[in-house]
């Protein structure tokens, strides 16, 4: 377990709230010896509980985000005797009916049209399509709410259905990993390399906020990335910073990124 005297000096400031939540969250399983089941995580909060968590101990973290290859997974830390299964992350998949033949959907707009309606982020995890179906996960606690809410996706009618598992699409997207070089980590330094812009280019890209950090807008084009943060770029695509690799003779970073282009 990483002591807590100085666990906040591996992470930004601005992740502090949440290491301090998941330091509650590991008391918690700890002291009262049951499993403690989180809402959904984007993959840098995975990290970090992760890391802090550890390998060994007296408790151990498990993830699922409803299929194997989620992005966003809920997290349990349990004790370490606890097993748990897939019903324990209390997950529901959903699929949106909608008039396929009339209409279009996106992922900005189904992102959108949740988020408009009140609810957290952090109440649903992957959104999926197969360019034709679309489907997503929520926690189980949400799902009647959420299904009373979204009726409509823009100006588009929509029904959603609870579905099974065994009724998971395979999604379209799928990312690519690439091994690069980059000079830094700097956002603009990332997005100018992935998709062969100048650092102009990608610094009035990130100022003009069509860049998200982790799922939020963000406008710092010389903030640094970690592991495991996703970058989406309006109209390019997504990039996540998968692992460092180790530097070269001229001092460079070599790292592989996770790419979707659009």
């Amino acid at each position: 377990m990483v002591n807590q005297a100085d666990v906040y000096q591996h992470f930004r400031k601005s992740e502090a709230p949440f290491v301090a939540q998941v330091l509650d969250w590991i008391e918690q399983a700890q002291v009262e010896y049951r499993p403690i089941l989180t809402a959904f995580l984007d993959p840098r909060q995975a990290f970090i509980l992760q890391t802090l968590v550890g390998e060994k101990g007296d408790v151990r973290y498990h993830f699922n985000g409803g299929y194997n290859a989620a992005e966003r997974k809920r997290a349990m830390i349990a004790p370490d005797y606890f097993e748990p299964t897939d019903a324990d992350f209390e997950i529901q998949l959903f699929e949106i009916r909608y008039p396929i033949k009339f209409a279009n959907l996106s992922h900005g707009k189904v992102l959108g049209t949740l988020v408009n309606a009140g609810i957290d982020r952090d109440v649903f995890g992957d959104i999926m399509t197969d360019e034709e179906r679309w489907q997503f996960f929520v926690t189980k606690m949400m799902a009647g709410y959420v299904e009373e809410q979204i009726t409509k996706i823009g100006r588009v009618s929509v029904h959603l259905q609870e579905q099974d598992y065994t009724q998971l699409l395979t999604p379209k997207d799928a990312w690519q990993f690439e091994q690069t070089t980059v000079s830094s980590f700097r956002l603009d330094t990332i997005i100018s390399t992935v998709y062969n812009l100048s650092r102009q280019r990608a610094k009035e890209l990130i100022q003009a906020n069509k860049v998200k950090l982790n799922w939020q807008a963000f406008d710092k084009p010389d903030f640094e990335l970690a592991l495991l943060d996703i970058v989406s770029v309006r109209g390019f695509g997504r990039i996540q910073l998968q692992s460092i690799d180790g530097q070269t003779r001229k001092e460079k970073y070599r790292v592989t990124l996770g790419i979707l282009r659009k």
